[in-house]
């Protein structure tokens, strides 16, 4: 990777979408101008965002800025591990493997389901009275 090199990518979950830029620095990583550690408080969602930064041991030497808009923190997460996951793919093509076998690559498609005519919600019907 020379000095010079900025790597793109866009991931997407539920309704959130994130868009990663990856450079060389010390470690830094930055959600929507904020702290990653401000942004995402629940120590899950951390772990889950630096998911394909461990499985590959990448990380210290580079930067992580990220733009996320949409959806909830848990969908907004996911949304980071992926965009980061394609990222990492960019920046060096022997990553691929490893995130392809973890399931990092794959955008989630489980998305809600819409609410239909004559239902509660997306499936549960009207309550039953027998008399």
């Amino acid at each position: 990777m020379t000095a010079s090199t900025n790597i793109q990518a866009t991931g997407k979950r539920k309704s959130a979408v994130a868009r990663v830029y990856l450079r060389p620095g010390n470690g830094r990583i930055v959600v929507n101008q904020r702290a990653f550690e401000e942004y995402f408080p629940m120590e899950t969602t951390r772990n889950l965002v630096r998911q394909p930064l461990s499985l590959v041991n990448a990380g210290p030497e580079l930067d992580i800025l990220i733009n996320v808009q949409g959806g909830g923190l848990e969908g907004q997460a996911g949304a980071v591990r992926h965009g980061i996951s394609r990222a990492l793919v960019g920046l060096n093509a022997e990553f691929r493997g490893v995130l392809k076998k973890a399931g990092l690559l794959t955008r989630d498609p489980r998305i809600k389901e819409r609410k239909k005519y004559g239902r509660r919600g997306a499936r549960r019907g009207c309550q039953y009275s027998k008399r």
